[in-house]
């Protein structure tokens, strides 16, 4: 396992390989030398997963100490990239030492050139959901060698599954701004993920054909790879208890009755809209509970909040801007809705528990899960946002808690009939199972 220097793909790629090791296969996991510790308590077969550390060789510009793209900044993380590229001839030594049948990998887009000299198959380990990279990738946006435009990406490729998926002008903006900023070194960002999909032997995905069938197979088609699925590969529940604070607090009020608003590690909104958001919450009459980082230019959660927040709410409401046991929240009865950033491992832990889906996506492939889960799949409603400047208002997260929450509301009724039915299928006895002895099958079909 050789995954982009980032928590977001790091743990995915540790859970995929908990699946595996529990059916008695044998993984080296490389990772940065410092980060082994923050991982090592996931690891849940230790005889079987060994972290093999490497050292984040000197990039002119990065910290002497960051090891990651969580001890940077946002604007440093093409240097986090830089030093991932500059580990190729390390890398290549520990393959040759370690003699794998398979390397997975996400960003490093040299890697099968050195599988493929090494006799060893390279398959792309790919975290983001495959609506979004059929969207932004698909070979069949440029045919004939013609060039990607804006206004291309505001619509989905040629023969795309799923033609209610698009994207506003703003949001086709920021898609275009990432296919051609230079990412790690001179590399563009788009050249980086071609060459990736283009020459590995194998599209791996994290999802399950219950919720991106059609899309993992339009992936296929377009790059001639066999496609594996690992499943949404959900992490095993958790072992240790809810804080007991919290569990306090959430055991008073009625079932399904409680918000809880979280916006991953990375999303980081301005005084503005956070507080858009807290009177939104407030609006809705529902106790809640939010977990953010504290806006841009503050140190806490405390100092942002609207004038007279605190007092307003009481204990109707608890703002928190440090981590939270968010699988055991999300399992907590007295969660009904869940107010989400629509970051993948977000989505998957909500989708298997009974928590209605408010879904307000803020960068990335966010915003195509969104579109997803809202109109493609109904299984969720996504926040209204300003058209030209991309803002939500107290009102439209309201409107949005209000919709998934009222009996009366029909378009509310058809969305918790479509997630009640998804969460029943993805909770099928022994599916997960299923999906990895799959994946490990096609794996073998791989070395044949």
């Amino acid at each position: 396992m050789y995954p982009w220097f980032a928590l977001g793909h790091l743990t995915p790629f540790l859970h995929l390989s908990n699946k595996l090791a529990k059916k008695g296969h044998k993984i080296s996991f490389l990772i940065p030398a410092r980060t082994q510790k923050k991982l090592q308590p996931f690891n849940l077969h230790p005889e079987l997963i060994t972290f093999v550390p490497i050292t984040v060789p000197p990039v002119q510009g990065l910290p002497p100490e960051a090891e990651t793209t969580a001890d940077v900044g946002m604007a440093l993380h093409t240097l986090v990239m830089e030093a991932m590229d500059r580990m190729e001839d390390n890398v290549e030594c520990l393959l040759r030492e370690l003699k794998p049948d398979v390397v997975f990998f996400d960003f490093a887009y040299w890697l099968p050139g050195v599988a493929c000299r090494l006799g060893i198959k390279s398959v792309l380990y790919c975290i983001i959901s495959p609506a979004t990279t059929s969207y932004t990738m698909s070979l069949a946006r440029t045919l004939n060698g013609r060039e990607v435009t804006e206004e291309d990406l505001m619509l989905p490729p040629p023969d795309y599954p799923e033609s209610s998926i698009k994207l506003q002008p703003r949001e086709a903006r920021l898609f275009y701004g990432m296919r051609s900023m230079k990412y790690g070194g001179d590399v563009l960002f788009y050249d980086r993920l071609h060459q990736s999909f283009t020459q590995c032997d194998a599209l791996g995905l994290r999802t399950c054909r219950e919720i991106e069938g059609p899309f993992c197979e339009y992936l296929g088609r377009q790059f001639g790879k066999p496609v594996l699925l690992s499943g949404p590969v959900i992490p095993e529940p958790p072992t240790s208890l809810l804080d007991q604070n919290l569990a306090k607090w959430l055991d008073q009020f009625e079932s399904g009755s409680v918000i809880y608003c979280a916006f991953g590690s990375q999303c980081i909104l301005d005084k503005g809209q956070f507080r858009e958001l807290l009177l939104g919450l407030e609006l809705s009459n529902m106790p809640f509970l939010a977990a953010l980082k504290p806006p841009m230019g503050v140190d806490s959660v405390e100092e942002a909040f609207p004038k007279m927040f605190e007092e307003r709410i009481g204990k109707k409401g608890v703002v928190k801007g440090s981590w939270v046991q968010q699988q055991l929240i999300l399992e907590h009865p007295s969660v009904g809705c869940f107010i989400t950033h629509c970051g993948s491992g977000s989505l998957s832990e909500a989708l298997v528990n009974k928590c209605q889906l408010v879904l307000l996506p803020n960068v990335g492939d966010q915003i195509i899960n969104a579109r997803m889960m809202s109109a493609s799949m109904k299984v969720g409603v996504e926040v209204e946002k300003g058209d030209q400047d991309g803002l939500f208002t107290r009102k439209s997260v309201c409107k949005a808690v209000r919709t998934v929450m009222e009996e009366g509301d029909e378009v509310g009724k058809e969305v918790r009939a479509n997630k009640a039915k998804l969460r029943e299928e993805l909770l099928k006895k022994d599916l997960d199972s299923a999906y990895i002895d799959s994946f490990i099958e096609k794996l073998r079909d791989l070395l044949r």
